[in-house]
């Protein structure tokens, strides 16, 4: 059998370290309780949360329109530069 040190200090500490960390998880615990508990019933949040919902959908529609224009506008440019005469590029004479 080991010495007495040798069992009794590691269960000194190991025991109080055992309920801190099971007192914290309770405590977590309670806590996230009362917070979800807190925001769904808050119409003011609601409120808040629904309006940010319209406005990122509003953000939403507008980028696509915008996304759209440029795809049409690329779409005309690349049919005028077919549309345009291709002239060869000049060659430079680089000195050696």
């Amino acid at each position: 059998m080991p010495p007495p040190e040798i069992v009794i200090v590691p269960v000194v500490f190991a025991i109080p370290a055992l309920v801190a960390v099971v007192r914290m998880s309770f405590k977590h615990k309670e806590k996230m309780a009362s917070l979800t508990g807190a925001a769904a019933s808050n119409p003011m949040v609601e409120a808040r949360l629904q309006r940010i919902e319209e406005a990122v959908d509003t953000i939403a529609v507008e980028i696509e329109r915008m996304g759209e224009g440029q795809r049409f506008v690329t779409k005309l440019l690349a049919e005028r530069a077919g549309q345009l005469p291709e002239s060869k590029p000049q060659r430079v004479a680089t000195p050696s």
